[in-house]
């Protein structure tokens, strides 16, 4: 007669043989990926974001040995891919490509978002930094430095207009962050992209911006477009005669986006160690290097653990910028 078990007796015979079934963590990273993954860009195809992250995808494609496809969810200065990602399931086949937008910046813009909002996802890597860079049209703007164009601005009647390709990105929160510090009558004219605003500055039609270095480069590289200052630490390499806004006398105006790869929180941490393996892999070569630097950005490899302590102290800085310009929460 077989000897009964108590309901105790069950359960904790059931929990140990539950156990030696699963899957060792180190096992399943090793069978991760088994299908394609899915890297989301949270803005419209063409940007600095979705070139950088399509290189990002081609290089983690060749070291998990499964494709990895860019899917562009745009929208709300990047918040709605952003929001998806974090709700998708956290199994390492659903990543985003985020940026001091997503993760730093519209938690202080958004009424549905908040500080707590840094905490929905695993943070895996940061890959790069594109500073921003502060040019004009000369024939609307006849200046040849920063110090000139605050006091050209200050001779002005009327407040001088300063372009972004939307509220709430750096390139706007540059030019806030601008006006603050020069305490002078500024106008914020937002468009729907980089693409336009940079067309009304080759126009005429607005005086200034702060864009991100990969679209303006080529007006700068042309003669179209006179480049004044660059917001990065340092001088950057593909603009080395353009003194930095630090150098120009601004010694706190270091400004610009950056991309990294996150999951939705819960990811299991082997897989998010695999996938912080591929991509510092991806950071760390020559060839990626050479690629970003001539988009004008900068490789910034950082590990989980410093991704994480980074991003919350950029969205401390952000927060205060915010702050400083007042504005008010969509």
């Amino acid at each position: 007669m077989p000897y009964p078990l108590s309901r105790k007796r069950f359960l904790c015979t059931a929990a140990l043989i539950g156990a030696a079934l699963a899957p060792l963590p180190q096992a399943w990273a090793q069978a991760y990926p088994t299908r394609p993954v899915r890297l989301v860009v949270p803005f419209a195809p063409g940007g600095n974001t979705d070139v950088l992250a399509r290189m990002v995808a081609q290089g983690l494609s060749e070291s998990l040995g499964q494709p990895v496809v860019v899917e562009n969810i745009s929208g709300a200065n990047g918040s709605i891919g952003a929001s998806r990602v974090a709700s998708a399931a956290n199994d390492g086949y659903t990543l985003l490509f985020g940026t001091a937008g997503t993760q730093a910046i519209n938690q202080s813009l958004y009424k549905n978002l908040s500080e707590k909002n840094l905490g929905d996802f695993e943070y895996i890597a940061l890959v790069t930094m594109i500073p921003n860079v502060l040019v004009i049209n000369e024939a609307r703007t006849p200046v040849k430095s920063v110090r000139e164009l605050v006091a050209h601005a200050g001779a002005q009647k009327t407040g001088m207009s300063y372009g972004s390709p939307g509220s709430g990105s750096t390139v706007h929160l540059s030019g806030e962050l601008f006006k603050t510090a020069t305490r002078l009558d500024m106008v914020h004219v937002p468009y729907k992209g980089s693409a336009p605003a940079l067309t009304d500055l080759l126009g005429g039609q607005i005086d200034f911006i702060f864009e991100n270095v990969t679209p303006a480069l080529p007006f700068v590289q042309s003669g179209k477009l006179k480049a004044l200052a660059v917001t990065s630490e340092q001088r950057l390499a593909a603009l080395p005669d353009v003194p930095t806004m630090k150098e120009s006398g601004y010694p706190g105006f270091v400004t610009g986006t950056w991309n990294g790869v996150l999951a939705p929180k819960g990811t299991p941490a082997a897989i998010v160690k695999r996938v912080e393996e591929a991509t510092l892999k991806i950071a760390g070569s020559a060839d990626f290097k050479t690629k970003v630097t001539a988009l004008g950005g900068e490789v910034r490899p950082l590990d989980a653990k410093a991704f994480r302590e980074f991003t919350r102290t950029e969205y401390q800085r952000w927060n205060g910028i915010v702050l400083a310009a007042k504005l008010e929460k969509q």
